[in-house]
């Protein structure tokens, strides 16, 4: 289903800002016969290679087309060449390779992974190539994966924390191409047509539009043969262009929207930091302070443990290619939700004008270093980080100088950065539930 296909991806994308990570694998780059950005690191112990083609063509690139990069990318794999879905999937399972794709709002992937030995390898890595060369769009497919995704759109409007998203998106970006949901909405999916798919495949899934990782048990002469092959029939085509600058709001805003749950969700925020970010670290360990930390945030703190008016509240920074959100989120009960919001919002106030203490900076820091073995222990953990780093152009060194960065922030610096970037005078704020007018 559309939803298992969709989720990886974002928090795979994300995971390098999330989480971060300490010494890491040194990665080799360069660019492929074709013109495709290739990043490879190889890995010792396990007779396994991980591979992902990553392509700008997430849903910011619909254009009004809303849904249109979800649709296509959903059906690569129902059909490639000669082969139908049944024919793909007994192929990837008779070598046991596993294949996926996904979308965000973003870029859009195609992952493959296999056992390196050659009889297992050579066979999966055809079908990865014909995916990404020759997808058929077969009508049938189309019709079929285009009713499950209005069938999934039609079950997301009795989700409140889905329209609360979705709303918080649009307040939050108006005209932006981040603004709209990367499922699309029911009134723009209806209208798309197999030759939208295929116009936007077309224009988007060329090879200068593309990056390959590569992680794994196979060495560099390997690696640059499969990264030649994996392309070798697209055409070159170009970069899209840049997407738009994101339009900081002017004032704050406040949005009820009535739904009958019993928890009304509530998000609030304001477009944050982009990727690579120069204030990226005192953001994110101040951030870790503030609501990223779980049970010990300040916003759990005094939204649950003081107040008991949710079960959860935290807040996030989302880099994206241009600024992503920074969001603050809880669930309450009915008759509590602006008390709520007002004591979220003065716990970020209250943070801003005095910033951490010593003791909470050492702690945090201490909290995000702490779990920095276990971010790099697979290979599957390790090529969604080299993913990210390559995307979003980080330095190829990021994983080694993550800590030694975190280490260096200190209180002065995250109180200028959240000064400078969030201004708690033009939150945009949205909630979803009982609480809201109905409408008549």
């Amino acid at each position: 289903m559309y939803a298992n296909k969709l989720t990886g991806l974002l928090f795979a994308l994300l995971a390098v800002w999330a989480f971060g990570a300490q010494a890491g694998p040194k990665i080799q780059t360069w660019t492929s016969t074709n013109g495709a950005r290739v990043y490879y690191v190889p890995t010792e112990g396990l007779p396994m290679v991980d591979i992902r083609v990553v392509f700008d063509a997430g849903s910011a690139r619909d254009g009004a087309q809303f849904g249109l990069a979800t649709l296509t990318s959903g059906l690569l794999d129902t059909g490639a060449g000669q082969w139908n879905a049944d024919a793909i999937a007994q192929r990837l399972e008779g070598v046991g390779a596993r294949l996926g794709t996904g979308v965000s709002r973003d870029n859009a992937s195609i992952s493959l992974r296999s056992l390196t030995t050659p009889k297992l390898l050579e066979p999966a890595l055809e079908t990865l190539r014909e995916i990404i060369q020759h997808p058929s769009f077969n009508e049938a497919d189309f019709e079929r994966e285009k009713k499950n995704l209005l069938v999934g759109l039609k079950q997301r409007e009795e989700s409140p924390a889905d329209l609360a998203g979705i709303a918080f998106f649009n307040n939050l970006y108006g005209e932006h191409p981040y603004a709209h949901p990367k499922e699309g909405i029911i009134e723009t999916v209806e209208k798309l047509t197999r030759q939208d798919l295929q116009t936007f495949y077309q224009r988007y899934y060329v090879a200068k539009n593309a990056l390959i990782v590569i992680v794994g048990e196979v060495d560099k002469a390997k690696a640059e043969s499969i990264a030649d092959g994996l392309l070798s029939g697209l055409p070159a085509g170009e970069v899209p262009p840049p997407l738009p600058a994101v339009t900081q709001p002017t004032a704050s805003k406040t949005e009820h929207k009535f739904f009958p749950s019993a928890q009304t969700h509530v998000y609030s925020g304001v477009p944050g930091i982009k990727a690579g970010d120069p204030d990226y670290f005192p953001l994110y360990t101040g951030n870790h302070i503030l609501g990223g930390s779980g049970l010990v945030s300040k916003i759990f703190e005094e939204v649950r443990e003081k107040r008991g008016l949710s079960y959860s509240a935290y807040s996030y920074f989302y880099p994206f290619k241009v600024e992503g959100p920074f969001m603050m989120g809880l669930q309450t009960k009915k008759g509590q939700s602006d008390e709520a919001l007002n004591v979220m919002q003065k716990t970020l106030r209250d943070f801003i004008n005095a910033g951490p203490t010593a003791k909470e900076l050492e702690d945090s820091k201490k909290n995000i270093t702490g779990g920095f073995a276990m971010r790099l222990d697979s290979n599957s953990k390790l090529i969604d980080q080299v993913a990210s780093i390559a995307f979003y152009g980080l330095p190829l060194d990021y994983l080694d100088t993550f800590i030694g960065k975190v280490e260096a922030v200190t209180p002065q610096q995250i109180q200028k950065a959240f000064k400078a970037r969030i201004d708690p005078d033009k939150l945009q704020s949205v909630l979803v539930g009982a609480d809201g007018p109905r409408e008549k």
